[in-house]
C-alpha cells in the first residue's frame, strides 16, 4: 500500500514513470477484474487480462489524471472498468439491433419472447448508478468498488475509510435503491 502511494507521489512530482506502477498494481487489478468477470454472462468476449490492460491504458492515457493515494487510484480503475464493460454492452446491443448487418426483408418470421438481455440490465444499472452518484456519491463509489472492481465488503470499507458495518448498511441501501430504479419503480 505504501509502495503504490509512494510511486503515485513520485509520478506526480515527475520523479518516476508510470510504467513503474504497473508491476505494483497488476496482480490486484487482475484479481479485481477476475472477480468482476465472474458476474458477466458466460462466453463474454472480454477476458480479465484484457480488461485490466484496457483500464490501465485508459488511466495512463488521461494525461491530466493525478492520483493522491491507493484508494483514489483503485477508484479510478473501478470507474475505468465500469466504462469499458458498459461500452461493450452498448456495442453488443447495437449489433443485436442490426448495427452491423444489412437489412433483409423476412416474411412470416416467428419471434419468441425472451428475457431481458444482461447487456440491457448493465446499461440500466449504469444509468441508475449515475442517478445515485448525483444523490449520494459515497454510496455510488461503494457500488463501483463492490460491483465493478469486485472488492469484498471489508476491502471496500477499507478503501473508503469507513467501518464494515457502515459499508454493509450502505451496500444494502444502494442495492435496494438501484433495484427500484432499474425496475422503473422510482
Amino acid at each position: 500500500m505504501t509502495d503504490v502511494t509512494a510511486i503515485l507521489n513520485a509520478i506526480e512530482a515527475g520523479h518516476a514513470r508510470t510504467d513503474e506502477l504497473l508491476p505494483l498494481v497488476y496482480e490486484e487489478l487482475r484479481r479485481l477484474a477476475l472477480a468482476k468477470m465472474r458476474h458477466e454472462r458466460p462466453g463474454h468476449t472480454l477476458q480479465a487480462t484484457a480488461l485490466v490492460h484496457e483500464a490501465f491504458l485508459r488511466l495512463l492515457g488521461d494525461e491530466q489524471a493525478t492520483w493522491q493515494n491507493r484508494r483514489h487510484f483503485f477508484g479510478a480503475a473501478a470507474i475505468a472498468m465500469q466504462r469499458i464493460l458498459v461500452e461493450q454492452a452498448r456495442e453488443r446491443q447495437q449489433q443485436k439491433r442490426g448495427g452491423d448487418f444489412q437489412r433483409v426483408e423476412l416474411i412470416d418470421v416467428a419471434v419468441a419472447d425472451r428475457e431481458l438481455p444482461s447487456d440491457t440490465n448493465l446499461l440500466a444499472l449504469n444509468e441508475a448508478l449515475k442517478r445515485l452518484e448525483q444523490e449520494d456519491p459515497a454510496k455510488a463509489e461503494l457500488v463501483r468498488l463492490r460491483y465493478f472492481a469486485g472488492l469484498t465488503e471489508e476491502e471496500a470499507a477499507l478503501a473508503l475509510n469507513i467501518s464494515r458495518a457502515t459499508a454493509s448498511r450502505w451496500w444494502t441501501f444502494a442495492k435496494a435503491w438501484l433495484f427500484q430504479r432499474v425496475q422503473g419503480k422510482d
